[in-house]
């Protein structure tokens, strides 16, 4: 603590003194002068004492400010509806060239008139219990205009010696988006899922004495071509309500720790008849050390013959398919199947995954919708990128052993 406020004042004290001993010709060590020096050096210590705490105070404040500023929320601090003081993320939210734009402005004039009500209240509620109210959706305009959605959890704090609200939160637009968008999909799974029962239960129980009768029929030799083109065809009904079961009751998967090389290796060896037969060649390419994986194996076999399937299919002329291992950051295994087929159009890409969207002719799109819910369910993702006559690469990333969560 800095003392220059006694010395000074003690200093005052003897220099008073001096200046009467030399006009009055008075003693020098009176009573008055040790009274008036101890009176002074009080004073002074007192002094010095507010200086440092005031001090203390200022650089206490600043590391509070700076505090906040290095937060990655917005923070927003208001007395009486009025705004003292934000961080530099909120003047990001915001659209904002500084702290001055906002700072002095209204917290009601970020809101649309309809949230009034329920901001009064919130601060009512913050200054009467003292403790962090739960977070809570508002609807904010940035300084161009546009709105996007705020989760903000207020508390009650002391700013400047004053009493007034710490509002903190994020801006939660993509977010909120992302959701409503998953929460469609999963609309449409459940949608999907009840057709598919219905389907199934209706269409796979004649399917066994159709084809019983065809059995029958194609014993007395009675054009068989047709027979054959018919039976053809109830096995394809019989595949679609196959996958159409898949989507309404999965079957519980096993999680085992796998290793991803000898998987590939049995499905590539699995489908080589396939693509010799369409003059197809298939070359596999491992990093080596890759790590293990969790997964469900009988799934993820599913996931790499169709996708090797479609690549095949995608070549009527034939052509080669790469498969590529290897480690992806830290945790992450990339498995990579590059073909060179015929592509697909840019704007058929979003709709990939979806139930009856599809490239091919008598496809229905639910293999692939199959294979996005088996590596969504292993935690994983699949992405997809393609150019038109030049192919397509699919990528599938799976969390490695330490970061997988082992399920029974």
């Amino acid at each position: 603590m800095n003392n220059s406020g006694q010395i000074i004042l003690v200093l005052i004290s003897i220099t008073f003194t001096t200046f009467q001993k030399i006009v009055n010709y008075e003693g020098f060590f009176t009573i008055d002068f040790f009274i008036f020096t101890f009176i002074a050096w009080l004073v002074g210590r007192q002094y010095d004492k507010a200086r440092y705490y005031e001090k203390q105070a200022r650089s206490s404040g600043e590391s509070y400010k700076r505090l906040i500023d290095s937060l990655p929320e917005s923070v927003i601090i208001h007395q009486d509806n009025r705004i003292v003081y934000v961080n530099k993320a909120t003047v990001c939210m915001f659209g904002a060239s500084n702290m001055g734009d906002i700072i002095g402005k209204s917290i009601h004039d970020f809101f649309e008139p309809e949230y009034t009500e329920r901001i009064h209240e919130r601060v009512k509620q913050a200054m009467k219990q003292k403790l962090p109210l739960n977070s809570i959706e508002h609807r904010m305009k940035r300084f161009d205009g546009s709105m996007f959605f705020f989760e903000v959890s207020s508390l009650y704090i002391v700013f400047g010696e004053k009493e007034a609200i710490l509002s903190i939160g994020k801006d939660i637009t993509i977010r909120k988006a992302q959701n409503e968008q998953q929460l469609q999909k999963s609309e449409k799974l459940a949608m999907l899922g009840q057709m598919a029962a219905g389907i199934a239960h209706e269409v796979r129980n004649p399917l066994t004495s159709i084809k019983g009768f065809i059995y029958l029929l194609k014993s007395n030799e009675l054009k068989d071509e047709y027979f054959d083109i018919v039976e053809s065809e109830l096995e394809r009904i019989n595949s679609i309500v196959g996958e159409f079961m898949v989507l309404a009751k999965p079957s519980v998967a096993t999680f085992l720790e796998q290793d991803i090389t000898i998987l590939i290796k049995e499905i590539v060896t699995l489908i080589n008849t396939q693509s010799i037969l369409n003059n197809v060649q298939i070359f596999v390419e491992f990093e080596s050390d890759l790590p293990m994986v969790s997964c469900d194996k009988n799934q993820l076999k599913q996931v790499f013959l169709n996708l090797l399937k479609n690549s095949i299919e995608a070549m009527p002329q034939g052509g080669s398919i790469e498969v590529k291992v290897k480690k992806k950051e830290e945790d992450k295994i990339s498995i990579q199947i590059i073909d060179e087929g015929i592509g697909i159009p840019t704007e058929r890409l979003p709709t990939l995954g979806e139930p009856f969207y599809t490239t091919k002719e008598k496809g229905t799109g639910l293999g692939l919708m199959t294979c996005y819910k088996i590596i969504e369910s292993h935690n994983g993702k699949l992405t997809i990128e393609s150019k038109l006559n030049e192919g397509t690469t699919i990528e599938i990333m799976l969390p490695t052993i330490t970061q997988s969560l082992l399920k029974a």
